[in-house]
């Protein structure tokens, strides 16, 4: 497969050499943006978190309760979950077990949490969360731990 520029528009063109026949590809085609849920009710801090990161280029997708998270989940796919622990309808660690139970591939988890308690973060660590991050955060923390799980 061969990749060249037209001279006239400057747009990729991907050239299978075995079919010979070529297809037109946009910047935005050729990679995808990596998808990150955001499950949290309170919805100051989703807006915080949505604005930054999706000023790092990141798709995010939003939900609002534990149910929804685990329903976006299942049906979108993310590379990136960050799960609140209290939440209405079920809780992070809820989600965070379902998540581990009914994936082939797990996906990666970063736990927020208000919590002060010791026991929780050992139970999130049990049940496999990648990250663990008590409220309130500097958003740099946040972003830090996206960008290190997303590229390992």
């Amino acid at each position: 497969m061969a990749v060249r520029k037209s001279s006239s528009t400057g747009d990729q063109s991907v050239r299978d050499e075995t079919t010979a026949t070529a297809v037109e590809l946009s910047p935005a085609s050729t990679a995808r943006r990596k998808r990150i849920l955001l499950v949290d009710d309170d919805p100051e801090i989703v807006e915080s978190m949505r604005v930054a990161l999706e000023a790092m280029g990141y798709e995010v997708l939003i939900a609002r309760d534990g149910n929804q998270g685990l329903a976006l989940a299942d049906a979108e796919n993310p590379d990136l979950v960050i799960l609140d622990m209290m939440m209405p309808k079920r809780s992070g660690f809820l989600v965070l077990e379902r998540l581990r139970q009914t994936r082939k591939v797990p996906v990666r988890v970063i736990m927020i949490t208000a919590n002060e308690g010791s026991r929780h973060k050992a139970y999130a660590e049990m049940l496999g969360v990648d990250d663990y991050i008590r409220k309130p955060f500097a958003m740099d923390r946040l972003l830090d731990s996206v960008r290190r799980l997303l590229e390992s």
